[in-house]
């Protein structure tokens, strides 16, 4: 075992996509998998092929489509069927048509999963275990053996389980996994089980658990440091129910808290652009709070903090962000001070000293503007056009005026829904009505902008709204309603090139908050973008 190389094992194609909400086509399976190779784990599970026609294409596909340069593919698969041969059962036959050097069998470690599930005994759950595996290594396959509910099983009956173990090794099955199937288990028992089955079965072991206590990473960490040498997990912690253990968090901890190098130091830095590149492959975010990758991983928001992180990061960061490719973030709202703000306008390429005039009455603007329901945690945009008034003592000559703007609903005859958005605007002294039709009331208004500025902002051309999200707030932000006659908060992602920032409005009116953000983006690309002032007036612009 000493001599074995640590084994990386990825299982998001496979037990990932059980995830409510999560389905992927055999392109969508193939672009993750590339994404998870250039991460460097050693195995990525494919999938069930001859059970699931979509597994069974993507693994004809791999074939000539997926040139791996870490991993190789692994096809799952069931042991054979009770009373039958290993050499006619249809599902070895697939696993071994899928054509892949590894495949992983699930078998049976819980007596009652034997009798209830699989309809046999005990004895004849060994068997097909055992001929299964000599059967694939036969063939000329390296085999894994996944022990389905092993830790309840070992809880029931040792002995069995043990069993379980060796039989598949004395088969030919290189590792065999621990499975906390039922993700029931805390890291105390994980590390109990898992070193006593090292020591009574000498078997390479590997661990695999689910997080129905929210301890699947800390049960991988504990199974490793009993002396599995093989860890499962799925990208983000996608899976089933509370999902797997979040493969991302393992490897980092494996990496930057055990030091065993599971994946190259440039792996692990191009971590969070791959999981941002999984996350928008399957259309299933991680979660913001998420350790490493998480959007809020670190992110500082609260006054104490930012104080100290001017001084040293590390005062309120566990490690280096820049090891996973992150980045420190300050949050900036009415819980900061002075020094959030020095932070903020630092990370944005402005050097301030916090005991400045401008620093302090941003900060007043901040929480004067979030006590009336403003949030700029996510409004980068807006908060650096707000740092940019003051910096310029609100002496800030407009790009063009707006005059007004209005939004009209219709129903048409034929019942469809027609949303047109218009806009009266001066640029350069010049009049201009411009007019857009959308699928709503803020994509109406966003192409009557476009239309009416382009010819004079060629850079907007590129600017491109990618997400919309309105909160009602309640009453206690200073109009006193509550339901549809409340305050409402419009946040609005954008996209200009490869950049993404967001924009907020605020206002009892939901279409007029929504402006306000959209006003932002525009004026954010025009005073922080690439032409500084308009262009010569294109006369297909003004309109009387």
């Amino acid at each position: 075992m000493a001599e074995r190389r640590f084994q990386l094992y990825d299982t998001t194609l496979r037990d990932g996509t059980q995830q409510q909400g999560m389905t992927l086509t055999v392109e969508d399976k193939l672009a993750v998998a590339r994404r998870l190779d250039a991460f460097g784990v050693g195995f990525i599970e494919g999938g069930w092929p001859g059970a699931v026609p979509r597994d069974t294409e993507f693994f004809r596909r791999a074939r000539t489509e997926l040139n791996l340069s870490s991993a190789q593919l692994v096809a799952f698969g069931a042991t054979r069927k009770p009373a039958s041969l290993v050499s006619v059962d249809p599902q070895v036959r697939a696993l071994l048509d899928a054509q892949t050097p590894v495949v992983t069998l699930v078998a049976k470690a819980h007596p009652r999963h034997v009798d209830l599930a699989l309809r046999t005994n005990l004895a004849e759950n060994l068997a097909m275990i055992g001929s299964t595996v000599r059967h694939l290594v036969s063939a000329g396959r390296r085999v894994f053996l996944d022990a389905e509910h092993y830790f309840d099983g070992y809880r029931l009956n040792r002995e069995y389980a043990l069993e379980v173990v060796r039989i598949a090794a004395d088969a030919g099955a290189e590792t065999v996994v621990l499975c906390d199937t039922n993700g029931g288990c805390l890291p105390d028992e994980v590390r109990a089980v898992v070193a006593d089955t090292l020591e009574a079965t000498g078997v390479p072991l590997g661990i695999h658990c689910h997080d129905d206590t929210g301890c699947a990473v800390a049960n991988t960490l504990a199974a490793v440091d009993a002396g599995a040498d093989h860890v499962q997990g799925t990208a983000h912690g996608y899976g089933e129910r509370c999902g797997n253990a979040n493969l991302f968090t393992v490897s980092a901890n494996l990496v930057l808290k055990r030091g065993l190098q599971v994946v190259r130091p440039d792996q692990l830095r191009a971590m969070a652009l791959i999981g941002h590149s999984v996350a928008e492959l399957t259309g299933v975010p991680g979660h913001p709070a998420a350790p490493y990758l998480g959007s809020s991983a670190f992110a500082h928001k609260a006054g104490l903090h930012a104080s100290a992180l001017r001084i040293d990061p590390d005062l309120y960061q566990h490690t280096d962000p820049a090891l996973v490719g992150g980045e420190m973030r300050t949050l900036v709202s009415d819980l900061g001070g002075r020094s959030s703000i020095e932070l903020k306008a630092r990370s944005l390429g402005y050097r301030l000293d916090a005991a400045s005039d401008v620093v302090a009455r941003t900060a007043a603007r901040v929480k004067e503007l979030e006590h009336l329901g403003y949030a700029f945690e996510s409004a980068d945009a807006s908060f650096e056009l707000m740092l940019l008034d003051e910096l310029a003592d609100g002496q800030v000559e407009p790009p063009f005026e707006v005059a007004s703007w209005r939004v009209g609903v219709d129903r048409l005859p034929t019942g469809a829904i027609r949303t047109e958005g218009s806009v009266r605007l001066v640029v350069n002294g010049i009049p201009l009505i411009a007019s857009g039709e959308g699928n709503g009331p803020v994509n109406a208004l966003d192409r009557a902008l476009h239309k009416a500025l382009e010819p004079f902002f060629p850079e907007l051309a590129g600017l491109e709204l990618v997400d919309y999200q309105v909160r009602v707030l309640s009453g206690d932000k200073g109009n006193g309603e509550s339901g549809s006659a409340a305050r409402a908060r419009v946040l609005v992602t954008f996209r200009h090139g490869d950049r993404t920032w967001g924009t907020v409005g605020v206002d009892e009116n939901t279409v007029a908050a929504s402006w306000r953000a959209l006003l932002d983006a525009v004026h954010f690309v025009l005073r922080t973008g690439v032409v500084a002032g308009p262009v010569a007036a294109p006369a297909i612009a003004a309109a009387g």
